[in-house]
């Protein structure tokens, strides 16, 4: 069934220990649509400028990613640079540049009016409500992602937007950040309340967790000798979960975890590269074998 986001699309450049990038393909929206398009072909919104390279629309195109909803506007694309120390968990941003995205408005084009399934990346809380308010039917499913920014600024809006979604993304700072809880998974109940049918919790290489009211599931990260660029990995983990659940018949508790191992499999190939450069290579048997992989190491026998 028909996926959309509306999300950032940007162009990053990124400083590790190793090596430098510069300008390569970035934003919320880039990394969840090449994630969600190895199952469903996905609805992008999203601005870039007039600056923005013809090399990556046609790399968007040939992945199965619809661009009726991407807007090129005057001005330039929205830039971020950033650093990772040896610590890949430390992260600097060193110059933000928002560009035309100071200004986006999401327009939904009519043929995504009717998306079955919605992604709200993590925008400002009262644009992610405006989408909602432009579909002209309720999707099946409705997920959104949020940052911390956003949950000490716009907290009111943001407590509108968890009251008409079934599921959020947080990463575990911010899960404890909006709940007041220390402990995730006091956390995640406590989200729950405030509207979401189901929360999910991000903790980057210590896995995942999604939680609901009448049952949860945790995740391990697929085990990694190399991590090269952690960059978008969220975003990724989002478009596997949302491109997989899309893509079934019936959505139950056991297709919700799997679409859980399916986002960390997507977001364990996003860091093996910078920017979506690892998609650029990775088929479909990688992404179905890494998936078994996790089941094979996860797998035990009880008494």
């Amino acid at each position: 069934m028909s996926l959309a986001v509306v999300g950032s699309i940007a162009l990053d450049t990124v400083i590790n220990p190793f090596k430098k990038a510069v300008d390569v393909l970035g934003g919320s929206g880039t990394y969840f649509s090449y994630a969600a398009s190895y199952f469903n072909r996905v609805k992008l919104v999203g601005v870039v400028g007039k600056d923005f390279p013809a090399k990556h629309l046609q790399s968007m195109k040939k992945r199965n990613i619809d661009l009726e909803g991407l807007t090129t506007a005057d001005g330039l694309t929205f830039r971020w640079t950033g650093e990772y120390k040896f610590d890949m968990n430390i992260r600097e941003t060193k110059k933000l540049n928002l560009g035309v995205f100071a200004d986006f408005k999401p327009r939904l084009p009519e043929s995504y009016k009717k998306a079955k399934y919605l992604f709200l990346g993590n925008i400002h809380p009262a644009l992610q409500l405006d989408v909602l308010k432009q579909m002209k039917a309720r999707p099946k499913i409705v997920a959104c992602d949020t940052i911390d920014f956003y949950i000490k600024t716009d907290y009111n809006n943001l407590l509108k937007v968890l009251k008409n979604v079934d599921i959020c993304f947080f990463n575990d700072s911010e899960a404890r950040e909006i709940s007041g809880e220390s402990n995730l998974f006091k956390a995640g109940k406590k989200i729950l309340k405030l509207g979401p049918r189901m929360v999910v919790i991000k903790k980057g290489e210590h896995g995942c967790i999604i939680i609901s009211d009448s049952w949860h599931f945790l995740a391990p990260a697929y085990p990694l000798e190399s991590v090269f660029d952690p960059t978008g990995a969220g975003d990724c983990f989002a478009g596997g979960f949302m491109g997989y659940i899309s893509s079934v018949n019936k959505i139950n508790e056991e297709e919700i975890k799997r679409a859980l191992i399916f986002g960390t499999v997507t977001a364990s190939y996003c860091v093996e590269d910078f920017s979506i450069d690892r998609f650029l290579t990775l088929n479909m048997a990688k992404v179905n074998e890494r998936f078994r992989d996790i089941k094979k190491f996860t797998h035990f026998e009880a008494f």
